[in-house]
């Protein structure tokens, strides 16, 4: 670290959490409510940016990046602070300003309203990413990306990707840690490695109940030394003050900013642990409808799906008959019948298994309208082969949930010593 040496660099402020560290020693602004929650952004904003004095700072981060006062971007206030020399801008999937549909981005360019350098990191590869950060002469990589709790959620991937090249360039890592939106537990299946993909890269569940923070402290311990043969030689977090474990986004306090423009509410959220698993189907997910992911169906699906699933009475959930034409993804400007999920106790909900519930019953009804993507998407979805097997053979939502809680419990096992909330 030219200029600053680690040491001083760690000196510098108190708003860091090191790795495998889990202190919370950061001061709240005077007459603050101490109840209210503060995600990492904020915390180092009330500060102002004192951890980043006399670095090079470069930020990966999309419209998530957020301050709780008034929802000004982080970037754009770091800029206008004049205290962080800020030397570049990393854009995930969607884009920096987040004008890109899935799949895609919004390429290199100058960001008109602060003039910063926006470099499109989506899909870079390590190299590439620390090819840019050393085009931009960053010291310290700077994540501030809200997540929604699910091992296909590509953010996750950037972060390991953003370390990765920070192990190449020797650059800090900050993350600016934010809740998980859909609560810290873990549940599902893990993924295994010969499925690894851009939707999942490592051996987590597919509900992983991690924040960004917890999860860069697990890969950094995990995953990098198996992969590069090192770690981020400075990892700091600056953790959520008020977050637990236990809760849900309606409980933060915190305005809801769509971290994609397919996850438009927090109960969106909710959901898409399960139903994202029909993007592995032929049946619409409710992309290009206004209910992604709580809606879901298929052309000349009829109510007998409806009634099916609530005869099942899972727990927290209705399923409502729906019907729906999506205007853009799987059956543009065709009439779709189906369902949508209606949560009446969120806390109780499990998407996952409702997922599994969904697709067991509409393969069970219509044989000959159900089918699974002919790329077999569905095993880097689930994580493995099974779903698809166990389906295929005629197995029950109960014996396909059963099937993965051995490694649900040991991955949970295995997360534990990087949590850093209650």
């Amino acid at each position: 670290m030219d200029g600053v040496s680690r040491r001083g660099f760690l000196a510098a402020s108190a708003l860091s959490v090191p790795l495998l560290t889990a202190g919370t020693a950061l001061a709240e602004p005077e007459g603050g409510d101490r109840r209210r929650v503060r995600t990492g952004a904020d915390r180092l904003a009330d500060n102002g940016f004192a951890q980043l004095k006399g670095r090079r700072v470069g930020v990966v981060t999309n419209p998530t990046g957020v301050l709780s006062d008034g929802l000004g971007h982080l970037v754009d206030t770091m800029v206008a602070s004049g205290a962080v020399n800020l030397v570049g801008v990393f854009g995930p999937e969607h884009g920096f300003r987040g004008t890109a549909q899935a799949g895609g981005s919004e390429g290199e360019y100058d960001d008109p309203r602060t003039k910063v350098r926006v470099y499109d990191a989506y899909g870079a590869t390590a190299v590439k990413l620390a090819e840019m950060y050393r085009k931009a002469n960053v010291e310290v990589v700077v994540f501030d990306i809200a997540d929604v709790g699910v091992r296909f959620y590509t953010y996750i991937w950037m972060l390991y990707t953003a370390m990765q090249a920070a192990v190449l360039t020797g650059a800090a890592v900050l993350v600016l840690d934010r809740p998980n939106p859909i609560g810290g537990q873990a549940h599902g299946p893990q993924l295994d490695p010969k499925h690894a993909s851009g939707v999942g890269r490592k051996a987590i569940a597919l509900r992983h109940g991690m924040t960004m923070g917890e999860l860069a402290r697990l890969y950094n311990d995990t995953f990098l030394p198996a992969e590069t043969g090192k770690r981020v030689e400075q990892l700091d977090v600056v953790p959520v003050r008020n977050w637990r474990r236990d809760m849900l986004f309606a409980s933060t306090g915190l305005h809801w900013v769509p971290p994609s423009p397919n996850m438009p509410t927090p109960e969106t959220a909710l959901v898409y642990p399960g139903t994202c698993l029909f993007e592995g189907t032929l049946l619409s997910e409710g992309r290009g409808t206004t209910r992604p992911f709580e809606t879901v169906g298929l052309p000349k699906i009829d109510w007998r799906w409806a009634e099916a699933l609530n005869a099942l009475g899972l727990k927290g959930v209705l399923f409502r008959e729906n019907y729906f034409v999506p205007t853009f993804n799987k059956h543009v400007n065709v009439n779709c019948g189906g369902v949508q999920l209606v949560l009446t106790d969120p806390r109780a909900f499990d998407p996952i298994q409702a997922g599994v519930a969904m697709i067991v019953l509409a393969k069970r009804l219509y044989p000959e309208l159900f089918g699974w993507r002919p790329d077999n998407f569905i095993h880097k979805l689930w994580g493995t082969e099974r779903l698809k097997d166990m389906v295929d053979r005629g197995a029950s939502t109960e014996e396909i949930v059963g099937s993965y809680r051995q490694e649900q419990t040991d991955f949970r096992r295995h997360r534990a010593q990087y949590l850093l909330y209650r």
